[in-house]
């Protein structure tokens, strides 16, 4: 399986991005997908996931009501759009592969078994 995540950027606080990620080895549809940023001197931090019909979704607190994760399963992609942005969302992020078509939702970096190159998103007060 391999995962292509793309989008980030330098934006100003309160500005948008979406992040996408193409997927590819693997019945797309079949398994949750999710979202992950990591700060520098921070561990790996769950941001969202979504179903593998994409009609379930979960968001860590942070960012619930700013962002949202979608998928659209024709092009074997995941999107995360990314709205009122702020400096504390840098980060880099990474999409991942959940390793079961179970919908948890899952949280921990170790449920995941395929991991994107991860994409910088830098937000400027």
């Amino acid at each position: 399986v391999q995962l292509q995540a793309s989008g980030g950027g330098l934006v100003q606080a309160g500005g948008s991005l979406r992040l996408s990620c193409a997927a590819s080895g693997r019945t797309f549809s079949r398994y949750p997908m999710g979202w992950f940023r990591q700060a520098p001197g921070k561990e790996r931090e769950f941001v969202a996931t979504i179903s593998g019909s994409g009609g379930i979704t979960y968001y860590a607190d942070s960012v619930n009501g700013r962002f949202t994760i979608s998928r659209d399963n024709a092009k074997n992609t995941v999107y995360l759009q990314m709205n009122s942005l702020k400096p504390e969302d840098t980060a880099v992020y990474y999409c991942a592969a959940d390793k079961t078509e179970y919908f948890g939702p899952a949280r921990r970096v170790t449920d995941y078994d395929y991991w994107g190159q991860g994409t910088q998103v830098t937000v400027s007060s």
